[in-house]
């Protein structure tokens, strides 16, 4: 049963049922009350106790074991759930974790971070939540519904422009890699997403035909990419690898390639993930029409084309002329 006195100006509830002993103290009467009710209840159903002593870590730390590998992101997610490991908020209980809380944490993490990658972070924090709450059986609530989120910016137009093509690719040749020049041609000529060029294996290539299966993808449902002559060509001079990808690069040795390459190209502000937004782009220049572009990049949604389709206003232009 439960007990509700006041001591020192706050309300303390203790509740004893079933051998299970716990006590917590409020500012208001309601909250000790709602409070002793709610855990008599749990502990009538069996749920886990022990929650004033479980931090955010732990929530975190067993999201990253049960959860995270599950996730087609797993790898990403991996290195991101462990630099929340670090961070203040996660050593919080979850108990004490309030909107202040997530909300300081918020505000520091804009400091270091786009915002993008701040509501990345928000997001993974609430989903690690309510999966404590509704599969684990913890009493908790989720402060990161309660915070503004950080606006999404805008979406990127970021093109190659004048020579920096041929910049890039120069510095991809003189790479220490082999495998980033293909890579970047491929990524330019395909419009595929940098995982999807990663993961793919010569079982799914299709050179006669003029096509790749990706049975992998980040909407889930599968597709084939036609090939052009050019995409060809490169998987054609391509050596096979043990491992049977196409590929075979890691996605965090890729990022500091990548980064080596553009520094040598002097070209400042592209993104591995920009080469998509440029093929993308370039399938419309081309002539093709919005459906036909949604096929090659696996696109579901056709308004995310307009994000990626920046066509140069010269040669629109010509058609007009």
């Amino acid at each position: 049963m439960a007990t509700i006195d006041k001591q020192c100006g706050a309300w303390r509830a203790r509740v004893r049922r079933n051998g299970i002993s716990r006590t917590k103290t409020f500012t208001r009467k309601s909250d000790a009350a709602d409070w002793a009710l709610e855990t008599e209840r749990s502990i009538a159903l069996g749920l886990p106790q022990g929650d004033d002593s479980v931090t955010l870590l732990s929530i975190l730390q067993r999201y990253a074991q049960e959860i995270t590998p599950l996730k087609k992101s797993a790898p990403q997610e991996s290195i991101r759930i462990r630099r929340l490991f670090k961070s203040g908020v996660a050593a919080v209980r979850i108990s004490d974790l309030r909107p202040s809380h997530i909300a300081q944490f918020r505000d520091q993490r804009l400091k270091q971070v786009s915002s993008s990658t701040c509501r990345l972070d928000l997001c993974l924090i609430s989903h690690a939540l309510d999966t404590a709450r509704k599969e684990w059986g913890y009493h908790i609530d989720n402060p990161v519904s309660d915070i503004r989120k950080p606006s999404l910016p805008k979406g990127r137009d970021r093109r190659l422009e004048g020579d920096e093509e041929q910049r890039l690719l120069d510095a991809c040749i003189r790479s220490t890699n082999h495998r980033l020049f293909p890579l970047v041609c491929f990524a330019i000529e395909t419009g595929m997403r940098r995982g999807e060029m990663l993961s793919l294996e010569w079982k799914d290539v299709h050179l006669n035909q003029g096509w790749v299966h990706l049975s992998d993808t980040k909407n889930g449902s599968p597709r084939d990419v036609p090939l052009s002559p050019k995409a060809q060509a490169i998987l054609t001079d391509l050596p096979h690898d043990l491992s049977g990808r196409v590929f075979p690069v890691h996605f965090e040795a890729l990022k500091g390639l990548w980064r080596r390459a553009t520094r040598r190209a002097g070209i400042e502000g592209l993104h591995f993930h920009d080469l998509r937004h440029e093929a993308t782009s370039r399938f419309f220049e081309k002539g093709l029409n919005v459906m036909e572009v949604a096929t090659i990049t696996g696109h579901k949604d056709l308004r995310m084309l307009q994000r990626y389709t920046h066509l140069r206003a010269e040669d629109l232009a010509v058609k007009l002329g």
